[in-house]
């Protein structure tokens, strides 16, 4: 079996199928030793997208997806800019049934900058993984400062749109 464990934009259900199709399963996941950090720089400046940075004693929380295929990770490449925005890892997720070993995309450490916030449109495509994630975790993530009212032609500079969920 494959997994992919997403913790961005892709803990929208809805978004995941739009890109790469069905999924066998969906169940929440973490990733242990890692914080949430918004320092992936995108095509738009000062808007950032999701990303992980090792953090001992915190943990990432995210939707671990369990592949029908497991070629169907190379459909998701594209989307996460692999391999010249981040690269994809396998690291273990720990989930009420165990630890299981899934691909992370990780920015690449020349891709990353401080101070950047994310777009509004993308952090509630993070919020849309809700079923999946803590209380806690779903009102911290609520919580984060983003970047209101980018017109349509940005959005789309960022792989967004207010009408389709991919």
């Amino acid at each position: 079996m494959a997994y992919y464990f997403a913790y961005g934009s892709n803990m929208n259900p809805a978004r995941v199928v739009a890109r790469i199709g069905e999924t066998r399963r969906a169940v929440h996941g973490w990733l242990e030793e890692h914080r949430l950090s918004f320092d992936k720089a995108s095509r738009v400046e000062g808007i950032a997208h999701a990303n992980v940075q090792p953090a001992p004693g915190e943990r990432v929380e995210g939707v671990l997806y369990e592949l029908l295929e497991a070629e169907q990770i190379t459909l998701m490449d594209p989307f996460e800019g692999r391999p010249h925005e981040y690269e994809r890892f396998l690291h273990p997720i720990v989930t009420r049934e165990g630890v299981i070993d899934a691909w992370v995309y990780v920015a690449l450490p020349e891709r990353t900058a401080e101070g950047l916030k994310p777009a509004r449109e993308y952090l509630e495509h993070l919020l849309g993984g809700r079923d999946f994630l803590t209380p806690d975790y779903f009102t911290a993530l609520s919580g984060v400062e983003a970047v209101h009212a980018l017109d349509d032609a940005t959005l789309a500079q960022l792989g967004l749109s207010r009408s389709t969920t991919r």
